[in-house]
């Protein structure tokens, strides 16, 4: 079974479905909008404005959290998973309403291949963060004094927008020993809104493997 094939296993008709961003998502994304073709009765509330664009090719309703009193099943990707079964994500950009949608899921299942398994989080050496462009000076200073200096991303010269217009900071960092210590510190600098870890969701990850798929479900603490 592929990791798409999964994912529309859980889905259900009448769900409202978060649709994620990135690769793996996307090819969710896909196959359910063949599901729609062939008559699936479901609702989507796209992450990003790309993810909203297919979603809309494909004949695939599109609702907001505005619409709907709650999500039944958030379908992502992300970027790092280690073996709790915590996450970073972000690195496309749309991590701030990615966790909105998937932290308003009754359930959310999260798509892998085994490349982005790692021993601990931070391991790649990446943690975007999603900051007000008014604070972008002082959150820097801020992530300088705690020893992860923070990189805006560009896009043409220009600082590149989140799907929310705000500004998108790497982080560098590394092997992180503490990851919901680490959260609680960031989201105590002014300004800055999000970070890119993921790491109570008690979601089910789905890893793509050689020899098939490995289910694993993530505590909720």
């Amino acid at each position: 079974m592929t990791l798409e094939g999964y994912a529309l296993d859980q889905v259900r008709p009448g769900h409202v479905v978060g649709l994620g961003s990135g690769r793996a998502a996307e090819r969710f994304v896909r196959a359910l909008g063949v599901r729609v073709g062939d008559g699936l009765a479901v609702r989507g509330i796209a992450t990003s404005q790309a993810t909203a664009k297919l979603a809309r090719a494909l004949g695939i309703p599109l609702v907001t959290l505005d619409d709907v009193p709650g999500v039944d099943l958030a379908v992502d990707g992300a970027d790092e998973v280690d073996p709790e079964g915590r996450l970073i994500k972000g690195y496309g950009g749309a991590l701030l309403r990615e966790k909105i949608v998937a932290t308003s899921a009754a359930r959310a299942v999260i798509l892998v291949g085994a490349e982005k398994c790692v021993p601990r989080l931070g391991t790649r050496g990446r943690l975007p963060v999603e900051v007000l462009p008014f604070a972008l000076a002082s959150v820097r200073r801020r992530l300088e004094a705690l020893g992860v200096p923070g990189t805006p991303r560009l896009r043409d010269g220009r600082l590149r927008a989140s799907e929310n217009g705000n500004a998108l900071v790497d982080c560098e960092v590394g092997p992180l020993s503490d990851p919901a210590e680490f959260d609680r510190v960031l989201h105590a600098i002014p300004g800055l809104l999000e970070t890119g870890l993921f790491l109570n969701l008690g979601a089910t990850i789905a890893i793509e493997r050689a020899d098939g798929l490995d289910i694993r479900t993530a505590p909720m603490s």
